[in-house]
């Protein structure tokens, strides 16, 4: 049986894997010419428009995952062939969830157990490879993944499983610098891909980048850092009355000193307090950047522990609790790293919704709004022009344009009140506390379960359909209460839990919708989960992969299969498209892994026929199509 107790042996177990394994830092030489011009922010700034490479995690700034080329389309996209794989190689496989950069020849991958690759993008020829040494006692909650990499200037930038960020030179795979941003014993770690921005005020370009660790009741913090030295400018942390560093200098609190969302959390006259001091909110995910109001966008995470009411005054409805700034999204000022809005998705979180699936930037009849799929089931829409900070508070300032669901039967909440940004919760959904002598709580059933509606798995929209393209899951969940008291690097959950499924026919549903009605246009469905992510392209396609180990291509507007391709292994990661040499070709990895072999219950015994792997693949079209 999956449940809390399961998983705190989870990251020693990992890290003595490691050990076995023999994580070894290497660097092999590469060709003189391979990664050889400077990434400039201008080319970052553009990366949305520019076909020949990949510079940036969500293929743009705003994260839209959406590509112009169309030499690949509807009409040919069947006679798609592999160009070449590449191995990652060795034992270390589980889960490859990277997206992949391309720049000037040379393709950017990262790979389970914080390694990074350098491929010849004509060839797949490995040109040096980075294979951190990671220390014992590091643990990750969800796999040992790395989702993928930075660049600018003359260096790449990854996170590592040890709770640290490294810049490597991108022509040889050599350390520039390695900065520690956490202690990895306590569960801070980092698999979210760093991001590249520029502040319009001082003119710094920065580093930004987010920590891991809520399932072990670590306080989630989102850094800026100078890219050429590692040197961190500020940090923010996203548990109410925390507070952030400016310089090297203690700076604002998040919210409220006192923290009143958070039962008994000012610290200054209680002392250490449980669960405000290990409240979760961590920003695992990459962010997104709305360049013109210079404003970072990111997904803050759980709080912890999951068990809702230990973060709720005794005796009390834990809906009259927020636990601020957790499972919502933040937007933050990049000169000092304060929080300038937020938006909370699930109030009080008792389910490990979380909220830290990406925000997509888009626009809509002139005007500007973000658009989030949350695993609590609903797809959010709200409205990036009402960015405000009122006396010094910070409000609920993102009007909710939309709540839509886009997985069926979600039994946690009816809707949302569109006035007040909050939940209509049904009764009886929390999972209920322990009675007295008793371990566990009455065990519930809750429609999404905590890997969600949609998990880590980006999304990504086309302008031209105006469609959102979601790889959604439906599947429900067992949930139950346990009592929980802090321990460094245990497990902090105080929930107990079963995922199961919720049809016979189907787990993952490919999902298209459109944002402002919330329609669902299309779904195609899959028997086993979707952890992978999309794209979507001017030829009227949609990308994605499948944990059965297909690549496959879909009508856009029909969500018809069209092309699909066996790569041996789950897909999780997401896929890219570029164009060298007048030749569109598409890239993704394959490899099983993630949470759901790991946390998955009923759906954990479906995957196991599934093969572990480790690879990378480059797909294009045969010459006489591609000249066409």
């Amino acid at each position: 049986m999956y449940n809390h107790s399961r998983n705190k042996t989870l990251g020693k177990t990992l890290a003595k894997t490691l050990v076995a394994a023999g994580a070894l830092a290497l660097a092999s030489s590469s060709s003189a010419t391979a990664g050889g011009s400077k990434v400039t922010w201008e080319d970052l700034l553009n990366d949305h428009k520019t076909n020949g490479d990949v510079l940036s995690y969500g293929l743009g700034l705003k994260a839209q995952r959406w590509s112009t080329l169309d030499q690949i389309n509807s009409d040919n996209v069947g006679r798609l062939t592999p160009k070449w794989s590449f191995s990652f190689g060795d034992e270390k496989q589980r889960g490859q969830e990277s997206q992949a950069l391309v720049h000037n020849g040379v393709i950017y991958v990262t790979a389970s157990y914080s390694r990074m690759f350098a491929l010849d993008v004509k060839t797949g020829k490995k040109l040096w490879q980075y294979s951190a040494r990671l220390p014992e006692g590091i643990r990750p909650c969800c796999d040992v993944v790395n989702r993928g990499a930075a660049i600018y200037g003359d260096m790449v930038y990854m996170g590592l499983l040890d709770a640290s960020v490294v810049a490597l030179n991108k022509k040889t795979g050599k350390v520039v610098w390695k900065e520690k941003f956490g202690d990895h014993e306590a569960g801070y770690t980092m698999t979210g891909a760093p991001f590249i921005i520029k502040d319009k005020k001082s003119g710094k370009v920065m580093l930004i980048h987010g920590s891991s660790g809520d399932e072990f009741g670590v306080v989630g913090r989102l850094f800026a850092r100078d890219p050429m030295t590692g040197k961190e400018l500020w940090m923010r942390a996203f548990v109410e009355g925390h507070q952030g560093r400016l310089n090297g200098k203690p700076s604002t609190y998040t919210g409220d000193k006192k923290a009143p969302s958070w039962p008994e959390g000012d610290y200054k006259n209680t002392g250490k307090v449980e669960a405000w001091s290990h409240g979760g909110g961590a920003p695992w995910q990459t962010p997104t950047f709305d360049v013109e109001s210079n404003t970072i966008v990111v997904g803050t995470g759980n709080p912890a522990p999951w068990n809702t009411w230990k973060r709720t005054k005794k005796g009390d409805d834990p809906r009259n609790w927020e636990s601020l700034y957790t499972s919502g999204q933040a937007y933050v000022d990049p000169t000092t790293g304060d929080m300038v809005g937020f938006y909370q998705h699930t109030p009080n979180d008792a389910w490990d919704f979380s909220g830290n699936n990406e925000i997509v930037l888009f626009e809509k009849d002139g005007k500007k709004y973000g658009a989030h799929a949350d695993r609590n089931g609903f797809f959010f829409v709200t409205d990036q022009e009402k960015l405000t900070k009122r006396g010094g508070k910070i409000n609920r300032p993102l009007s909710l344009v939309a709540a839509h669901p886009f997985v069926p039967d979600i039994s946690w909440a009816k809707g949302f009140d569109l006035k007040t940004g909050k939940p209509i919760e049904v009764e009886g959904q929390r999972p209920p506390m322990p009675e007295p002598g008793k371990k566990q709580g009455k065990k519930i059933q809750v429609t999404p379960n905590f890997l969600g509606g949609k998990n880590w798995n980006p999304m990504s929209y086309n302008p031209e359909t105006g469609l959102f393209y979601i790889g959604a899951n439906h599947w429900t969940e067992d949930y139950w209460t346990e009592n929980i008291t802090y321990k460094k690097g245990a497990a902090y959950l105080g929930q107990g839990f079963r995922i199961r499924k919720q049809f016979d026919t189907h787990i993952g549903a490919l999902t298209a919708i459109e944002p402002m009605t919330g329609k669902i246009v299309w779904t195609a469905k899959e028997k086993l989960p979707l952890w992978s992510g999309t794209l979507s392209t001017k030829g009227g396609l949609v990308f994605t992969g499948t944990s059965d180990g297909y690549v496959k291509a879909f009508n856009a507007k029909t969500g018809k299969e069209l092309w699909k391709f066996q790569t041996g292994s789950g897909v999780v990661s997401i896929p890219i498209t570029w164009e060298m040499d007048g030749k569109q070709y598409i890239g993704i990895g394959s490899g099983y892994g993630g949470a759901v072999p790991l946390w998955g219950g009923d759906i954990a015994d479906l995957t196991k026929p599934v093969s572990q792997g480790g690879s990378f693949w480059v797909f294009e079209l045969p010459k006489e199509l591609a000249a066409k």
